[in-house]
């Protein structure tokens, strides 16, 4: 990939629909979503829409799904069909790959092939939909091993869409993606990039004081309009972290020109801009 090419890489893009017709959601939690949301252009984009969608706004994507079919019983995207996939686009699109952490050892051995043969660049974790506590110690092998193969985690944290509005969230619990039980990750696996998805509400507090705290743990700005951020997100962003913060948008939910244009709104210097927009992603994932 051609960083000069680019002008910033977008670290959290989901893939929605594969080239089968399947979605990564049922109707109802899909529903849901787009109600929270408002939606987007194309509310179920597949890798090659993403490609040419990324390709023309000259940004770069990291793309991926997740699997939560234990907890959801819905089937998963193929992580392995969208890194193919992928590969076909490699000056635009950055594959992550997504493992069921309910599966225990046979999630360990498909993280490693998914590294190893498909060239994924790093993971994504939903602890809320795939209902697991990170901290928990039966989980600790598959770290171990993202730890191992040397790619970083993303893991949501905060407020959640996904089943906001229907009865009891579709059962679907935020305590999970409360970002201080990703402090024990952290701190249990310091070689491991741990990278906290959006400002973590109602949570924020926490998320900042990991990032200080710890030189492996990250925030992305995605799933939120900068202009509604936090205001303690915000100082933090054009101050203090201004190197451990990313580019990300939860597209197809919120549209990377859309969330730059509230961006450029911020009292963040414009000198800080490519580092936040570009640098530390690429730098984290190894392309620079």
């Amino acid at each position: 990939m051609n960083l000069d090419a680019i002008r910033a890489i977008d670290v959290h893009v989901h893939v929605e629909q594969d080239d089968h017709g399947h979605f990564s959601l049922d109707e109802e939690l899909m529903r849901a979503s787009d109600a929270y949301f408002r939606g987007s252009e194309n509310r179920t984009p597949t890798v090659a829409d993403l490609a040419e969608r990324y390709r023309d706004s000259g940004m770069a994507a990291v793309i991926f799904t997740i699997d939560a079919t234990t907890a959801m019983g819905h089937p998963a995207l193929s992580s392995e069909e969208i890194a193919s996939a992928a590969a076909e686009f490699a000056d635009t699109l950055i594959p992550f790959g997504s493992v069921d952490p309910h599966q225990g050892g046979a999630a360990v051995d498909r993280a490693r092939v998914l590294v190893q043969e498909y060239g994924v660049r790093g993971f994504k974790f939903h602890p809320s939909v795939q209902a697991f506590d990170p901290s928990d110690q039966q989980f600790y092998p598959l770290w171990d091993a993202v730890q191992e193969l040397g790619v970083p985690a993303l893991f949501h944290t905060g407020q959640n869409g996904i089943g906001a509005g229907l009865p009891g969230g579709r059962g679907i619990k935020l305590r999970y993606s409360n970002p201080i039980l990703l402090d024990d990750v952290a701190a249990d696996f310091p070689g491991l990039t741990v990278i906290l998805a959006h400002p973590s509400v109602p949570w924020q507090a926490e998320a900042i004081s990991m990032a200080t705290h710890k030189a492996n743990v990250f925030i992305d700005l995605s799933g939120w309009r900068p202009k509604y951020f936090p205001p303690e997100l915000v100082r933090a962003a054009g101050g203090m972290l201004r190197h451990k913060v990313l580019f990300g948008t939860d597209y197809p939910l919120i549209t990377p020109e859309r969330w730059l244009a509230d961006f450029e709104e911020l009292p963040i210097g414009a000198e800080h801009h490519e580092q936040i927009l570009k640098l530390t992603t690429a730098r984290i994932l190894g392309l620079s």
